[in-house]
């Protein structure tokens, strides 16, 4: 009993810094704010995480297990390169969608002054989705005979730097520019550039 009521006391914490990045943009979480978010005490915060920098990339293995997950999901039920891009894209932007707060800690801005291993733990989640992608459209050759005119690997980079762009024009905003709100036209313009057929293919 005494580990479900540790597990869900951890939960909380983290929600309740999630919810304060997103209603504090561009300020420091106190470990006192947060205990104070909580009801409890800052001893009783510690009890569950030993450092602030715990409770962030607990933050952060959530996002990274959310968004690995979702991905095996679409690639396992799709497997049209196009619709999977399409979809892992999408995805990305409502996640950022749902959870402003979160962001900060995507961009780095909710990191300034914390432990440098944080925003390093955020590049490789960030390069853990890259590798995603360029995977995804290295397999259109095998899957569908096609190829693409550009190497898979900037592709990947220019796709995933689209939904970076995206997230920090959201941050940026105070969170009014929603990432998603202009995906299916943005998507027709990203489509028409990838997927176009190589010249002289049959």
């Amino acid at each position: 009993m005494s580990t479900v009521r540790s597990a869900n006391r951890k939960d909380e914490i983290l929600q309740a810094l999630a919810a304060m990045l997103e209603s504090h943009p561009g300020q420091r979480i106190t470990t006192a704010a947060l205990a104070a978010k909580v009801g409890v005490s800052e001893a009783a915060l510690y009890r569950h995480f030993p450092s602030k920098a715990r409770m962030f990339e607990g933050l952060i293995e959530f996002i990274e297990t959310t968004l690995l997950n979702t991905i095996n999901a679409i690639l396992q039920e799709h497997k049209q390169t196009e619709v999977r891009v399409e979809l892992i894209l999408q995805m990305l932007l409502v996640f950022a969608d749902r959870n402003p707060g979160i962001c900060r800690i995507l961009t780095g801005d909710a990191l300034q002054g914390e432990q440098e291993r944080l925003r390093e733990r955020v590049a490789l989640l960030f390069d853990k989705l890259e590798l995603q992608l360029r995977q995804c459209l290295r397999e259109r050759k095998l899957r569908e005979g096609k190829g693409f005119i550009q190497d898979e690997s900037d592709l990947a980079n220019v796709l995933l730097a689209f939904c970076e762009g995206k997230i920090h024009q959201f941050v940026r905003s105070g969170f009014t520019r929603i990432p998603s709100q202009q995906f299916a036209s943005q998507w027709l313009v990203l489509r028409q550039s990838l997927f176009s057929e190589i010249p002289g293919s049959l």
